[in-house]
Parts: C-alpha cells; structure tokens; sequence
C-alpha cells in the first residue's frame, strides 16, 4: 500500500518506525520507509512510501524539504499541472533539484500557502511541515480521489493515508463509533468526516487542516457550485464538453511509467479509450473483464466484453480480457483488511482484480470513473421522475402488483423487480427523502427490527443522513438533478466509490486515475442545464451527444451495466456455507448489535429466494470479517493478520 503518514509530538523513533511499517501491502515498486528529523535529530514522525511515477531518480524520494529546510513534505497523488506551476514558480526566482511533481507543491506552498491549493490540477493527499510556526498543514483534493485521516492519539496528533499505520500506537484504543456503524448499515459505508473507528476522521474532500499548538482547524477551500446557463445552446455545451474532457484526458496521461486503460465497454470508460488512442503515439493497453453465465444468473445482463471487444477493434487497442472466477472466500478477508472500513460492495473483489491482472505490465489505469456523479447516470437520477409517474396509480392497485414480484430466483427481470420494489419503498416520500431512500439499504424500520436493545439505545437520536441533509440544505435552490448529483459528488463518490478504488489499486501497486473528475470538468458540468444531464429519461444525455463523435452508436445507447460482482450467485452457491459460519448464531450474540433470529430470518429468506437479501448478508458479512481484522486481532504489525494478506 502506498501514501503517507506520519504523528507529531513527542514519539519515540520506535513508534514511529511502527506505525510506518503499518502501512500493510508492500508492493513491488515501493521505496520503502523514511523517517524526517530536525537539526537536533528529534523525529517529528513524517513518513512516506509512493508508487513511483514521474522523476524516478533518487531526487524524487521523499520526505522532501526545500532548499531552506523550513518546509518539509510528504505527499501521495499526482499533481497534472505541475510542469506549467513549475515554469511559474522559476520565474519568481525558485530553484529545483528534481522533476517532480511533489517538489512543486512545496515550492508553491512556499510562494502562496494554502492559496496555492486552488493551483494544483490533480490527485492528492499530503502533509507540510512548516518549521516557520511550527505548524503542520494536510490536505486532500478537490474530489477525494485520495484518502486523509487524522486523529488525536496519547502520542499525539496522527494522520495517515491508512487508519492501519496509527493502530501501531501505543495507547490507541480500537472502539467502534455506533453513530457510524449505525451509517454504514444504512449506506454500506459512513460518510465523511467520520469513521467507525471511534475519534478517527477523514478530512473531507476539499478541505484542508492546520495543526498548531495542539489546536486543529479545518477550512473547505473548493466546492460546486451550480450555476446553470440557459443562454448557451446545446450544440455549444457539446462542444464545451468534448474540448474539456479531451483536455482532461491528456493531462493525466503524463507518466514515466506504463500506461493504460480499464475498458468496460460502456460509454465513459470506452470515451476514455477513444480520446487517449487520438492523443497516444502507439497502442493503448486495455483490459476488460467478464462473469461465467452462471455466476450472472440473477443479473441477467448484456455482455460487457462483446462491446469491449467492439471498442478493442474499432481503436485498436493492445487487448486483454479475463474471466473472473475469483475464490471469493479466498480474497474477501484479505480485501476488508485492506479497506480499513467495512465497505460493502462487492465491486471491491471485482475492482482489486482488474488492478492486479492489469499490474502485470502496466503501473497506470485510466478510469471512466465519475460519468455517472458528473452527468447524471444511475438508475436512481431516472428514478426520481418514475417515481412520480407511480405515485399517480392509486396504492390499491400499486401496493399489491409489488408485493406480488417475485423475491430473488434466476430470470430476466430479477433486477427490475428488485429496482420495482426499492423505488415503491420510498416513491411516497418528499423528494430529498425520496433520493436518500433510493441509497438506502436497511431501512430505519428494518434497523430497529433487527439490532439489539444496546445498539438501539447506542444510536438514539442519532440521524444517519444528517451529513446528507447539510448537502441539500446548500442546493436547495437548484433543479432536483442538481441536487442528486451534488449529494453524490459529496458523499456516494468519494466514500465508496473513490475508497475503494484507491485501496484496491494501491494494494495491487496501481494507480488509478480519474480524467473525468478533473474539477475543470465539474465546474463546467455543474453550469450545464440539468435538463442536458437527465433528458426525460435518457442518463447522461449531453455526454451521449458529445461521445457521437467518437464511439459508435451501439456502445454510446447500450443499456447500462453496473460495476460490480455476481454476489447473488456466490452467496447461494460458492458462499452459502461461508454465510452460515460467519453469520452463526454465536457469532451474531458474541458481537451484540444484532437479534439472531432477524439474521437469521435474512439467510432464509434469501436462500430460498422469497427476499433478495444479498447485500444485506454481504453486509454483515463484511462487518463480521471487519471484526476479526481490526478488533479481535489487536495485531500492530508490519503485516496483516494471519490469513488476511493479498497475493499480487
């Protein structure tokens, strides 16, 4: 695992070379660990490893300091826009010693402090020390692509790339937050800023933090802001679209090390193929992946590696598909480990095998990541207006056609039955409460239904789309697409989507890269009209316009397919047993949150196929496995416990 960490007070060089090593997976291409110390030969306890990308020298090792020695850096991410700083910062009279991205940053901090943020075009996690006022400034960008935590420890104040790297310290005590637990079994996650770790934070995307004589304050330095302009014609938002994301795509091609592509098939990753192809001197590498039939059984779907395959030809790609037949119960244990969190979507297993096939010979990705977030692309953005066609048939009639659906048995429709019956639990609701109800997964009722009477109590008064509601609260104003997208922006993207892919590409020693969540991209979607984003019901529509001149038509209409993992399948079939052993009776009464006989209503249910409780079990499944990783195990180590390690 690659990213930064680091404690300042008064550790020992001990502690601090622990919680270093806790930085778990190391990959092949990791620098290994360094240690920053004053003119005393005090540690203050900053540290780094870094997946090398650009300036491979010796040079661009870090901690890195400037000339003076009064500004020390460690940073994790890439910076697109560094060279164009760099030439900006020569002429006010700054010297370099390497090609680095990271240098920069310094040097920029040391130019404009934390205004220099607004600067920097790209990915980033990193920390300053400024010896000037003995202060300590992190930072995280714009979108959250990086991860940042912090917390107060009886060490002192700690912050990390990975909550794994302060477990090391003495005194540090594992408790979980039941206002976050009580979260991530609404969501499968827990939103920014907090954790489940009990006094462990994110710094939240966009934000950055100051840490001077023991008092810590945290500023927001960027947001969206929708301003929609109906004075522009369509056929120039087109045209703005395509010149933007072109503009992005090149930018982070930059890169000293192999480069590549994640091909899906769909049109954002197969948007990215078609613009790095026009922008690459030679082939571009893709890799694209695929389920057995039997695994998609209950998700019967179009087969993404024919469009894949279209894409492969039509740009010529160096091509490379796979089948995942991953043994699941062989990678999930290691995979929660690496997520810090429990985060419950089985798109992590499918995400960490991509990275690891693909490390084989290439050290970048490409993703068509944030298309949905940016230009209104999921099934609930469509569902919003559905739900309103459904509330105007009368509940006698609607009420009983839905229960009526079946549960979770093979077939064609399973998926829209399952969409049919989330969409009818919240059609009724205002429209905010409608949207979250869509994201939801145990209901407030289901909850109080299955946890215990100490959990209940844990949680009382506690509301768990409270975050959720601030975010509304700021674009109440705005068309209700603009506010699903501003929700997503804020919570869906960075704190599952953007986790997961960064944990699951770093262990497999990849970097992932985002061109569509380039923040030049989303100030200028967040000015499109929202009727270009979600026309009637057509997702994505100015983004299908803009693509027409580079795909064909075949991929820019196909029918959405979701990233993700047959885990329907798995749980009835290869996991079933797994199910029962993790989801015991003594284990469900050994942890206390939950009534086993409401878990075990949930197996029953789903293996017999009257419910679809899949993720639920998967859920509770991850949290079980959590458990073991991070609160039974107390190890505070240079490796994972036991069993939960990652082969790559």
């Amino acid at each position: 695992m690659c990213g930064i960490c680091g404690i300042i007070g008064e550790p020992s060089e001990s502690l601090i070379r622990q919680m270093l090593a806790r930085m778990a997976h190391r990959g092949p291409d990791d620098e290994g660990i360094y240690l920053e110390t004053c003119s005393t030969g005090e540690i203050i306890g900053l540290g780094h490893r870094r997946l090398s990308i650009i300036d491979l020298s010796p040079a661009g090792h870090e901690p890195m300091s400037d000339e003076s020695g009064d500004i020390i850096l460690t940073y994790n991410g890439e910076i697109y826009n560094f060279r164009e700083l760099r030439r900006d910062l020569e002429s006010r009279g700054h010297k370099f010693k390497s090609d680095t991205d990271a240098e920069v940053v310094i040097h920029a901090y040391r130019e404009w402090g934390h205004e220099s943020l607004g600067r920097l075009n790209g990915m980033f996690a990193f920390a300053i020390w400024d010896w000037r006022d003995q202060s300590l400034f992190l930072a995280r960008d714009r979108l959250g692509i990086k991860p940042l935590y912090y917390c107060q420890t009886p060490a002192g104040f700690a912050f990390a790339s990975e909550i794994k790297a302060m477990l090391a310290i003495p005194g540090f005590e594992r408790q979980v937050d039941l206002a976050a637990l009580n979260q991530f079994m609404t969501f499968l996650w827990a939103p920014d800023p907090a954790t489940i770790f009990k006094g462990v934070h994110k710094l939240p995307p966009g934000h950055y933090l100051v840490y001077r004589d023991g008092k810590l304050e945290t500023h927001e330095y960027w947001d969206v802001e929708f301003q929609p302009d109906d004075s522009v014609s369509e056929s120039e938002w087109v045209e703005r679209v395509r010149d933007q994301i072109g503009r992005s795509v090149r930018s982070q091609m930059v890169s000293d090390v192999p480069l590549g592509a994640f091909l899906s098939g769909g049109l954002d990753s197969s948007t990215m193929v078609a613009l790095m192809s026009a922008a690459a001197d030679r082939k571009i590498t893709t890799y694209s992946f695929g389920f057995r039939n039997e695994d998609q059984r209950y998700d019967i779907q179009e087969d993404d590696l024919k469009y894949a395959r279209i894409v492969g030809e039509r740009f010529r790609t160096d091509y490379n598909e796979e089948l995942l037949e991953p043994k699941v119960m062989d990678l999930l244990p290691g995979l929660v480990y690496q997520m810090d969190e429990p985060i419950a979507d089985p798109a992590i297993i499918t995400s960490f095998l991509i990275c690891r096939s693909a490390r084989e010979r290439l050290t970048v990705l490409l993703s068509g990541m944030g298309g949905d977030e940016a230009f209104a692309g999921y099934p609930r953005h469509v569902a919003q207006r559905l739900a309103g066609i459904y509330n105007l048939i009368p509940r006698f009639i609607s009420q009983p056609l839905v229960e009526s659906l079946p549960g979770s048995k093979p077939g064609r429709f399973t998926a829209l039955f399952r969409n049919t019956k989330k969409l009818a639990r919240s059609a009724a609701l205002s429209r905010q409460d409608r949207y979250l109800g869509f994201g939801t997964y145990f209901t407030e009722q289901e909850k109080l239904s299955m946890y215990t009477s100490e959990l209940i109590a844990g949680v009382k008064g506690f509301d768990p789309y409270e975050q959720h509601r601030k975010y509304f609260a700021r674009v109440a104003d705005q068309d209700i697409v603009n506010q699903m997208l501003y929700i997503d922006l804020k919570t869906f993207l960075p704190c599952l989507n953007l986790t997961y892919t960064d944990k699951t590409s770093m262990a497999s020693s990849m970097e992932v890269r985002v061109p569509l969540l380039d923040h030049d991209l989303i100030e200028l979607t967040a000015r499109i009209p929202a009727r270009l984003k979600l026309n009637g019901l057509t997702r994505k529509y100015i983004l299908k316009k803009a693509a027409e001149a580079w795909l064909p038509r075949e991929i820019i209409h196909r029918k959405k397919a979701g990233f993700s993992a047959p885990i329907r399948a798995w749980l009835v079939r290869d996991l079933r047993d797994v199910v029962e052993d993790l989801l015991s009776e003594s284990n469900v009464r050994a942890r206390g949150y939950f009534e086993h006989n409401a878990v075990r209503r949930l197996i029953d249910d789903n293996m017999s196929g009257r419910q679809d409780n899949s993720l639920k079990l998967f859920q509770l499944m991850t949290l079980e496995l959590w458990h073991r990783a991070f609160i039974d195990s107390g190890v505070a180590s240079d490796r994972a416990p036991a069993g939960l390690e990652l082969s790559v």
